[in-house]
C-alpha cells in the first residue's frame, strides 16, 4: 500500500466523520423557525387571557376604591363634619382614603352622589366610576353600592 493511498483512505474518514458531527446539532435556521412558531402560539392563546385578566384587574381596582371611598371615607367625613350631609366635592374624601387622586384606572374621575341624588340603594352616598368606556350612564359603570 502506498502512502497516498493510505492518506486518502485517513482523508475519507476523517471527512465522513466530521460531516457525521456536522448532522448531530440544529442550524440557527432550524432554531429560528422553532422560536417564531413558540411567539405565534404564545401571541394567539396566552396573550388574550393576559390581557383579559388585566382588564379584569382594572375592573377590581375600581370597585375597591369607590367601596373604599363609600365604606371607609365617607364615614369618617360625617364624623368630623356633624353639620354636612355631602362633602363639597369627592376631593375631600381622597386624604381619608388614602387616595392620591380621584381617578379610575381608566383616567376618568370617579364622581359621587349624595343625598336626595343617591339611589336607595347606595343609602345616601355612593360613588361612581365611568368604567371601561370613560362615558357616564352605560352599563359597564362601576358603583359603590353594586357588588
Amino acid at each position: 500500500m502506498s502512502i497516498m493511498s493510505i492518506l486518502r483512505k485517513r482523508l475519507s474518514r476523517l471527512v465522513k466523520s466530521s460531516t457525521r458531527q456536522a448532522q448531530r446539532g440544529m442550524t440557527l435556521l432550524e432554531i429560528m423557525i422553532v422560536l417564531a412558531i413558540l411567539a405565534l402560539v404564545m401571541g394567539l392563546v396566552v396573550g388574550p387571557r393576559v390581557m383579559k385578566a388585566f382588564s379584569q384587574s382594572k375592573n377590581d381596582i375600581a370597585k375597591l376604591t369607590a367601596k373604599k371611598f363609600a365604606t371607609e371615607a365617607y364615614p369618617l367625613w360625617t364624623t368630623s363634619h356633624a353639620g354636612k350631609q355631602c362633602p363639597d366635592k369627592i376631593d375631600d374624601l381622597f386624604e381619608l382614603a388614602d387616595s392620591k387622586d380621584g381617578k379610575d384606572p381608566w383616567g376618568s374621575p370617579y364622581t359621587m352622589v349624595c343625598g336626595p341624588d343617591a339611589p336607595a340603594a347606595a343609602k345616601n352616598f355612593g360613588v361612581i366610576s365611568a368604567g371601561e368606556d370613560m362615558k357616564p350612564g352605560t352599563p359597564d359603570d362601576i358603583k359603590s353600592w353594586e357588588q
